[in-house]
């Protein structure tokens, strides 16, 4: 290498570690499951094993199951006094309280005007978010009073990935990276050059990108890649200001210092 490609290549690196989040290793510890759904600020764990759902605590394991439902398509732990379990094959949504009893069920097959969901997530009050793909568009369903409170403006590209809290809801699209107000009006439309899911936390975004990930500041909308080790991101996960990345063997803890 010569000296003005060496030079080349030090700025380089100088200019992108200026521009990325930093992060340090935290722990990391072996789990075998299919899917890793969430990790509170507790360590509770939740996971998936052959379409079995499980909570494990430093005291116990527990675990909830639903074969009639068919294939389990996602779980919501943002509360975890109100899971959100979704089965997209019938088109059903559980609710399970924190011992995985369940609370509620809504049959969307039944609702009327029906609803084709492909997304759910967790709204405020008795409420939770749905992507209606027959509309293309989000819906927060009342389930206690068996109304929509608010819907958006239908997307023209398909829906990719799906995040919420109580105040907000992100949808990423083929197209656009989209966030909406409790009130479902639109709050920003950001390009999407690639990315393939994201996560909330604290009302910022990660963003997965290959096997890279990305932070979307809320406040600029501005993208940074985020510094991590050469890892395969099979799944991540964010928790406060903990994200976790899962190789399928190793769960991996590291510490957002942004």
């Amino acid at each position: 290498m010569n000296l003005l490609t060496f030079i080349i290549s030090l700025l380089s690196l100088s200019v992108f570690a200026q521009d990325s989040i930093s992060t340090f290793r935290k722990s990391k510890f072996p789990i075998e499951v299919e899917t890793i759904i969430g990790v509170d600020n507790f360590g509770t764990k939740y996971y998936e094993i052959n379409n079995v759902f499980y909570k494990k605590t430093a005291e116990k394991t527990i675990n909830y199951s639903n074969v009639q439902l068919g294939r389990l398509t996602s779980v919501d732990v943002f509360n975890p006094l109100k899971l959100i379990a979704f089965y997209k094959d019938f088109n059903t949504v559980i609710i399970l309280d924190n011992r995985l009893s369940e609370i509620l069920r809504i049959d969307f097959n039944t609702v009327q005007p029906y609803k084709n969901a492909s997304f759910v997530s967790l709204g405020n009050d008795n409420t939770i978010w749905i992507f209606n793909q027959d509309n293309q568009q989000l819906e927060l369903y009342d389930y206690k009073a068996k109304s929509v409170r608010a819907t958006t403006i239908p997307v023209v590209s398909n829906a990719l990935s799906f995040t919420s809290n109580y105040n907000y809801a992100w949808l990423l699209t083929e197209n656009y990276i989209y966030k909406y107000s409790y009130f479902g009006s639109l709050l920003f439309k950001i390009k999407n050059t690639g990315y393939t899911k994201l996560t909330e936390r604290n009302d910022d975004i990660i963003l997965q990108k290959g096997n890279n990930l990305y932070f979307l500041n809320d406040k600029t909308q501005e993208i940074t890649p985020i510094a991590l080790p050469n890892l395969l991101i099979n799944q991540f996960l964010v928790t406060g200001e903990t994200m976790y990345i899962y190789d399928s063997k190793i769960l991996h803890e590291f510490q957002l210092k942004n």
